[in-house]
């Protein structure tokens, strides 16, 4: 199984930009299609980004299209989210996910979460 590794979380201002990095080991990173989650206290965690393993296509949730961007490095191992023109409402623990399809990713394997916070 997978292991996955998030990491770029931190503290930044309104309209600031951050770059999350999620590394993944144990198991063959061209296998996977690849998510982005995030969560906030007492809500449900939500679909933020996704990006499948054979076609590259990209998916985002309509809150974030525009903004953020998902790519991956077949090469390192690890998936990216290019965070820009951050809002307050972007404030959440970010979690990276992996599944052998996106249809699946729910099921799938979960990194630990790295802490985003945008201050107004």
């Amino acid at each position: 199984q997978v292991q996955l590794v998030e990491s770029g979380g931190g503290l930044v201002q309104a309209g600031g930009s951050l770059r999350l990095s999620c590394a993944a080991s144990g198991g063959t990173f061209g296998s996977y299609d690849m998510g982005w989650f995030r969560q906030t206290p007492g809500k449900e965690r939500e679909f933020v980004s996704s990006i499948s393993r054979t076609s590259g296509n990209t998916y985002y949730a309509d809150s974030v299209k525009g903004r953020f961007t998902i790519s991956r490095d077949s090469a390192k191992n690890t998936v990216y989210l290019q965070m820009n023109s951050l809002k307050p409402e972007d404030t959440a623990v970010y979690y990276c996910a992996a599944a052998y399809t996106l249809a699946t990713i729910r099921q799938g394997s979960w990194g630990q979460g790295t802490q985003v916070t945008v201050s107004s």
